[in-house]
């Protein structure tokens, strides 16, 4: 639903623009969690996309190490904006799927498949076993308010701490499901008789990224970090009203320092009660 690349315009043979062509495909996503559907609904509501995917959702029954969509209210269980919610089930009769219509379209697909209704019993288990996965999350945000405590930890020292681990790669924003930062670059071609611009993803971790006449607003890693985070799990809530966080882990997994954005909240809670016990 955010491409990382686009082409945006090109010109024509007689020197005037043109606009590139939208795709007005209608994709299907199978498998979708619960994180992943809230991130979805994020970016379109970011970016305003025009066409709604045909969606097949999963609820998680079996959270991964780095899974904290529980404390993030986006799951395990998927939480709407689906055409067909499924929740796996293995037991005595075998392996099948409870499935959910969620939208007319979800159901005229279920109307074409083998089924049978499922009895009260069945239902509450497969809620029971996606309840007891909220409590097996592997990891868990601060139950505090969040935006708060970043507006009261811009002059942490956690900043400089985590700025002497983080190699401002970048990898967090590429994969985290929300970022939509893009810049554009236009091309020509060797002649100069036909040029394009090209949108395309960028991160806030680039020191160009914030870059005015005269230089870089944010050159340190420090000021880079914080200015990620502060987006991410405060701003965010005053530009669009939500997070900007859904609690996939993904930004853990692929750091590769490792660092971690729930430790990295925590420390800074406990710098701020240090401090606060101090005054």
């Amino acid at each position: 639903m955010h491409p990382p690349r686009r082409k945006l315009w090109e010109t024509t043979e007689n020197g005037e623009f043109a606009a590139a062509q939208p795709d007005d495909r209608k994709p299907a996503f199978l498998g979708v969690r619960g994180c992943d559907l809230a991130a979805l609904g994020v970016l379109g509501r970011v970016l305003g996309n025009r066409i709604r995917p045909f969606i097949v959702a999963v609820d998680c029954t079996e959270p991964g190490g780095l899974c904290f969509c529980a404390s993030m209210g986006t799951g395990p269980g998927v939480r709407g904006g689906y055409d067909v919610a499924l929740t796996e089930r293995i037991d005595d009769s075998g392996h099948w799927f409870l499935a959910t219509a969620g939208s007319e379209a979800g159901e005229r697909i279920l109307a074409t498949v083998a089924r049978r209704e499922a009895s009260s019993d069945e239902v509450a288990a497969a809620l029971r076993d996606v309840t007891a996965a909220g409590g097996r999350m592997g990891r868990a945000m601060p139950e505090l308010d969040l935006r708060e405590l970043l507006r009261d930890s811009r002059t942490a020292q956690r900043w400089n701490d985590v700025a002497d681990r983080c190699l401002t790669c970048g990898n967090c924003t590429m994969v985290c499901p929300t970022c939509f930062c893009t810049t554009t670059e236009d091309v020509t071609d060797l002649t100069g008789d036909h040029a394009e611009r090209w949108e395309h993803w960028a991160s806030c971790f680039e020191v160009d990224f914030s870059y005015l006449h005269g230089g870089s607003v944010r050159t340190s890693a420090a000021s880079r970090y914080r200015q990620w985070l502060t987006h991410k799990l405060g701003a965010w809530h005053d530009q669009f009203g939500e997070s900007g966080c859904v609690g996939c882990g993904r930004c853990i997994a692929w750091c590769p320092v490792g660092i971690d954005i729930t430790t990295e909240m925590a420390a800074l809670a406990a710098e701020r009660s240090a401090d606060d016990v101090d005054v």
